[in-house]
């Protein structure tokens, strides 16, 4: 009887063995690209942090530069008062001695007025030295200017602030702003997202040149100048203390309704001159266009309210977006880093320590 043999399909090792060396392959392939991909991350983190790190010893450099400009004013300013003080008890003396006949001594005199008129040259050196590192229209409580926002600069002649007052600004999550909207006035007022807001228009409002004209307007449905009374007219920096009553009056305001940009936009096409720079301080896509409706609306619906928003907006004006976060708002960022771009201004996420 013939042993049965097992025929061996050597076509069928020859597939299996070609199978193996392709799936080896490709292993090694994505190995390769994994590794190469992780180096030119680490290169990208590397460059990032020597960035971070070099701003981070301006800041220190330029807040030293401060504190020991404001050191040595306080000194001279120390000097000066002494100066001054005996200057004036050694005039009294001499017009004593005058009165008596008893003769003078000028020379004493005349070397105390020049000490006091270098000592008041040196105090206003310093001051103007302390006014340049400092550099702010008005003061703003706090720790310090804090200028490490990099890439925001408030610059231009006529400066337009559009603060988004409409609900969302309570919280940063749908059912937050829900709650919270049913809350009592302080509790809304109270709301961290809000007085972070405000915080950060108050640091921007600060840095806004004293050559400059400027308007605030708040924004939800509707527009209105943050200074009563002034909606359609430029105002005067001057000492700082109309925007301090901007501030003020934006920190009585809660958050309710919602957003219409194309009505904030066309708002800012009213004022005449148009505005070079617009800093707009909100946190998403507009929920309303021109025309108030009622209704939810999608995502592709708010693009469709920016692009509207857009149109409404004159040609040549630099906007400059803060864009504080909102959950569920996944377009926000492009759509406002992408008008940046197209006006020549910046987009900017703070952190939640800024200002």
């Amino acid at each position: 009887m013939a042993r049965n043999r097992r025929q061996v399909n050597t076509a069928s090792l020859s597939f299996i063995d070609a199978m193996s060396v392709g799936l080896g392959a490709v292993i090694l392939l994505f190995m390769i690209l994994h590794h190469a991909t992780e180096v030119v991350a680490s290169q990208k983190n590397h460059a990032s942090a020597e960035k971070v790190s070099a701003l981070e010893d301006e800041v220190l450099k330029k807040r030293r530069a401060a504190e020991q400009a404001a050191a040595a004013l306080q000194a001279t300013q120390q000097q000066l008062r002494a100066a001054q003080a005996r200057a004036a008890s050694l005039a009294q003396e001499l017009k004593s001695q005058n009165a008596d006949g008893t003769g003078s001594d000028d020379s004493k005199l005349a070397s105390l007025k020049s000490e006091v008129l270098s000592l008041q040259a040196r105090v206003d050196e310093l001051r103007a030295t302390q006014a340049e590192v400092a550099n702010a229209t008005r003061e703003r409580a706090g720790a310090g200017t804090r200028q490490y926002l990099a890439g925001l600069e408030v610059k231009g002649k006529r400066i337009l602030i559009l603060v988004d007052v409409s609900a969302s600004m309570l919280d940063e999550t749908v059912v937050g702003v829900i709650r919270r909207r049913n809350m009592d006035i302080a509790t809304q007022s109270a709301s961290a997202k809000w007085r972070w807001a405000l915080n950060a228009v108050d640091w921007v409002s600060t840095q806004v040149p004293a050559s400059a004209q400027f308007q605030v307007y708040a924004f939800n449905t509707s527009v209105e100048s943050a200074v009563t009374g002034t909606t359609g007219q430029w105002l005067a920096v001057g000492n700082g203390s109309q925007l301090t009553a901007a501030i003020q009056n934006l920190r009585q305001r809660v958050p309710a309704g919602g957003t219409s940009l194309a009505r904030a936009f066309a708002a800012a096409a009213k004022l005449s001159p148009h505005p070079d720079n617009i800093y707009l301080l909100t946190d998403g896509l507009p929920t309303q266009g021109a025309a108030i409706r009622g209704g939810l609306v999608s995502g592709d619906q708010r693009m469709d309210l920016f692009a509207e928003a857009l149109r409404a907006m004159p040609r040549g004006i630099a906007v400059h977006t803060l864009l504080f976060p909102m959950d569920g708002d996944s377009k926000a960022a492009g759509a406002y880093w992408q008008l940046a771009q197209i006006t020549g201004g910046s987009f900017l996420a703070p952190s939640r320590d800024w200002p």
